[in-house]
């Protein structure tokens, strides 16, 4: 089985994770513990199932790993959305975030599918 440093899903939440953390530092303080700490977490969330998955001994506990990544990715891309029409993001900035988030999604899919193919 792949590392899980080397797929290429992994790197790209990898790096929206980092992104979304430089992203945040501007949130209203009021948000630290709110929509700036739960951001967080749903990016991270992707970034660590993607991991911790990767050594599972089983292919269905693989793909429920995966499952579970591609809701947190959902996850990030409505908080993005709710960044933006709060006003904490401009559109410039949290419109090319949601089509991130969106291609991770459609990653994960089409690596999940393939995992659970292979059973």
């Amino acid at each position: 089985m792949q590392r899980f440093t080397d797929l290429k899903v992994w790197q790209r939440a990898h790096a929206l994770v980092q992104e979304v953390y430089r992203r945040t530092q501007a949130f209203p303080t009021e948000e630290r513990y709110g929509l700036t700490s739960q951001l967080r977490r749903a990016a991270t969330s992707v970034a660590s199932n993607i991991a911790e998955g990767s050594k599972r001994h089983t292919n269905p506990d693989y793909a429920r790993f995966l499952n579970i990544a591609e809701g947190s990715i959902t996850e990030v891309e409505y908080l993005f959305i709710l960044s933006r029409d709060l006003g904490y993001l401009a559109a410039e900035t949290a419109d090319p975030l949601i089509a991130e988030a969106q291609e991770i999604s459609r990653m994960l899919y089409a690596l999940r599918s393939k995992v659970e193919q292979a059973v």
